[in-house]
């Protein structure tokens, strides 16, 4: 019999819903439109060698889906534009991404007690809660959150928030979106971090609706307990600067190490609390940074490739959604049936940040 977590409130996922732009581009058509593009002559021979490694290599991505009509709108870089791609598509994915929630969940926007909307690729002001309480016809007392600036770890500090909405006020129903516009915090130069981020990130917004109360047919998934780790001594690692007025993303050697390393601890810490071992876990919903990322973790965490099969899928599919990745990734392990038991939930990045949480899934 499996111990199971005291947790002081429960928190049950009760639909989960994910959006992208309808726009798939291969890795090869990006490296050709890259090269048709005035940036391939502004920039040096070892950026050209880097962009043509990425592509062309095995690097687990096949495709991604952008928020443009045609890759050569990819390469038109300056503030106005990405920052009208941002105000153009966020909203939108976001909202999709929750009207799906929605539906797989059984209610209607008007249960909706509050929203969280968690994004790092652009900023709006009014922010983008807003919207989506204006798309999705929510109520006008809803509470509205807008988290900023964490990166690819978002979707857990999002639910964190979510289930302390539920736990410690009269909310009963949250909705939890993380929608990330790529494409809108395009930067190119000779950096290869720079580049290589350029060749590895996608659109696109995850939602789950969030609840004191689980499904009442179906699946239980239940959240029983969740841990973060954040070392600042490792912010430049990983993370965005701001330049020329635009979002400008710093990737190191590093990040491969540091996600294993920081998912090992934080995994370890909430495994230990509920008198578990790795190989209780039934279930491994975790971002993917890249593939070296997956490798890592693997190593680190003594796993095999099938262990991680749905963040490799999502990851071939999509490449890097940033904070909405996990999402996809709970998603393609609900609809492939995955075994009820334990799940683990884990999210890294910006930060450098690592977050887990411990699920309990069931008929």
């Amino acid at each position: 019999m499996m111990p199971t977590p005291s947790p002081s409130a429960s928190m049950y996922f009760r639909g989960v819903g994910t959006a992208t732009p309808p726009a798939r581009y291969t890795k090869a058509e990006c490296l050709d439109a890259f090269q048709k593009s005035e940036w391939f002559a502004r920039l040096d021979a070892r950026a050209h060698f880097v962009a043509r490694t990425v592509l062309q290599r095995d690097n687990g991505i096949e495709a991604r889906r952008l928020a443009v009509d045609a890759l050569a709108e990819v390469f038109q870089i300056d503030p106005n534009t990405l920052a009208k791609r941002f105000l153009a598509h966020a909203p939108k994915l976001a909202a999709s991404a929750g009207q799906r929630a929605l539906v797989q969940s059984g209610l209607h926007a008007g249960d909706i007690d509050a929203v969280v909307v968690s994004t790092c690729t652009g900023y709006l002001c009014p922010g983008l809660s807003g919207y989506v309480v204006e798309l999705l016809g929510l109520r006008a007392d809803v509470q509205a959150y807008d988290l900023v600036g964490q990166g690819c770890a978002a979707a857990l500090p999002n639910l964190q928030l979510s289930r302390a909405l539920l736990t410690g006020s009269t909310c009963v129903h949250v909705l939890s979106i993380c929608v990330e516009v790529s494409s809108a915090a395009m930067y190119l130069d000779n950096d290869p971090g720079v580049l290589i981020s350029a060749c590895l990130f996608g659109d696109g917004a995850g939602a789950a609706v969030v609840s004191r109360q689980c499904q009442p047919v179906g699946r239980r998934i239940a959240w029983t307990d969740s841990t973060s780790l954040i070392n600042p001594a490792e912010r430049p690692a990983l993370m965005f600067e701001q330049r020329d007025g635009m979002l400008r993303n710093i990737l190191s050697r590093a990040v491969p190490g540091l996600a294993a390393d920081h998912a090992h601890r934080v995994l370890n810490t909430v495994l230990g609390r509920a008198g578990l071992g790795t190989a209780d876990v039934s279930a491994w919903i975790m971002h993917a940074g890249g593939r070296d990322v997956l490798l890592a973790l693997e190593r680190e965490l003594g796993l095999g490739p099938r262990d991680l099969r749905y963040s490799a899928a999502m990851l071939h599919e999509y490449g890097n959604l940033s904070s909405a990745f996990v999402y996809f990734v709970l998603e393609a392990a609900l609809n492939d049936a995955a075994p009820d038991g334990w799940w683990w939930l884990s999210s890294f990045g910006a930060g450098f940040s690592c977050h887990g949480a411990l699920l309990k899934v069931s008929a």
